[in-house]
Order: C-alpha cells, then sequence, then structure tokens
C-alpha cells in the first residue's frame, strides 16, 4: 500500500508557473465576459424601459374637442316664402384630454354656419382638463339668419326654405382650441387641440337636435 502511495506522487506534478498564469488569465476570461454581458443586458433593459416610459407617459398627444349633449331653448321660424330662422340653444362642448399631464387651454370661439355662412356663435371659456379626463363646459348659443339676409345670400335663402318647408334646419359648427401640455409635471409642450367639426340637424317640429355627428 505503501508504495502505491509512494508510485502516485511520483507521477503526479506540481503546476508550473506558465500553468497556473494560464489558469489565471483564463479565469479573469471568464469573469470580464461576465461582466461585460451583465453590462450589456442592463444598457438594453435600461433602453427599452425609457422607450416604455416614454411612449405611455412622456409622449404628448393631441386633445379632442367635440360637441355633446344640444337642448333647443326657444325656436322661431318663417315659412317657405318668407325663410328665416332664430333658434336659442345650449350645448355641451368636450374637451378630452389623452395626457398623463393637465392640458390648459385658452378661450375661443365655436363657429356655427347654415351652408357655409356664419349664423352664430359661442365662447368656450378658458379652462383645465386634467389628465386622462374630460373637461366639459355648457354654452348657450343663438343662431339666426339675419347675417343671410344682410349678404344678400340669395342661394342659401332659397335652400333656407326648402329646408324649412322639409321641417329640418341643418347646421355645421367648427372650434379649435390651443394652449398647453404639462406632462408629468416636467415637460411643457404647447399643443392645439383637434378641430372640431360637427353637423347637426335641428328637428323643428319637435324642437329637438338630430344626427348629430363630430369628426
Amino acid at each position: 500500500m505503501a508504495e502505491k502511495i509512494d508510485q502516485q506522487a511520483a507521477t503526479e506534478h506540481p503546476k508550473t508557473d506558465e500553468e497556473a498564469l494560464i489558469g489565471t488569465l483564463e479565469s479573469k476570461k471568464k469573469r470580464r465576459k461576465k461582466r461585460i454581458m451583465c453590462i450589456v443586458t442592463f444598457t438594453v433593459l435600461q433602453i427599452i424601459q425609457n422607450l416604455i416610459f416614454y411612449f405611455i407617459f412622456m409622449r404628448v398627444r393631441t386633445p379632442k374637442v367635440r360637441l355633446g349633449t344640444v337642448a333647443v331653448q326657444n325656436l322661431v321660424t318663417g315659412s317657405q316664402d318668407s325663410p328665416y330662422f332664430d333658434v336659442n340653444f345650449t350645448a355641451q362642448v368636450s374637451i378630452k384630454n389623452p395626457n398623463f399631464g393637465s392640458y390648459k387651454f385658452n378661450g375661443a370661439n365655436a363657429i356655427f354656419m347654415y351652408r357655409g355662412v356664419t349664423v352664430g356663435k359661442a365662447l368656450i371659456p378658458n379652462g383645465k382638463a386634467g389628465w386622462l379626463s374630460t373637461k366639459k363646459v355648457n354654452v348657450t348659443v343663438n343662431v339666426n339668419s339675419s347675417a343671410l339676409i344682410s349678404q344678400n345670400n340669395s342661394k342659401q335663402a332659397r335652400s333656407l326654405g326648402s329646408d324649412l318647408s322639409a321641417g329640418f334646419l341643418n347646421l355645421s359648427s367648427h372650434a379649435e382650441l390651443r394652449g398647453r401640455v404639462a406632462v408629468m409635471f416636467l415637460l411643457k409642450k404647447k399643443r392645439s387641440a383637434r378641430q372640431m367639426n360637427c353637423t347637426m340637424a335641428i328637428n323643428l317640429s319637435a324642437k329637438a337636435v338630430h344626427d348629430l355627428n363630430c369628426k
């Protein structure tokens, strides 16, 4: 048994300095690769995280302004031979803010038109829509046919007579709000709300608004 141990000891040689140096270099090389992989992985994750944060939270989206519920208060109309109209109604204007930050907007006029002729205006007061919320503003509107007469719009006057005879008054409305979005209390950027373009038909006999559509 002692002879076998002596033989094993004789066959096993201690590592030389060169072999030890090679082993140390290989170990350092493996550790360096691991560090590089960790740095690359961390950098990629940071880039992905920043992109997600930007596109979800920091990206400034365009607010929308729309005409909502319209309630007719008073309505006076003429006949086909003597066409005219004078209508008072209340309208709800909605300003939808899709941003992660408040939208502070300036006051603006909502224009109401009959066949391209302005027949009324309503002031949308300045205000602020909060994060991911919709600001609703009620306005009072008067539309009348005096502009058709004063501007001598005979074509529109004839069309008005036909519309009154059919029992419907077709109007369109337009508005554009300008303001500033404050994202996460850090970024403030000027932004105009998407322009409001709405059409509606007032049923003269029912004194109610039908077919209100906004784009």
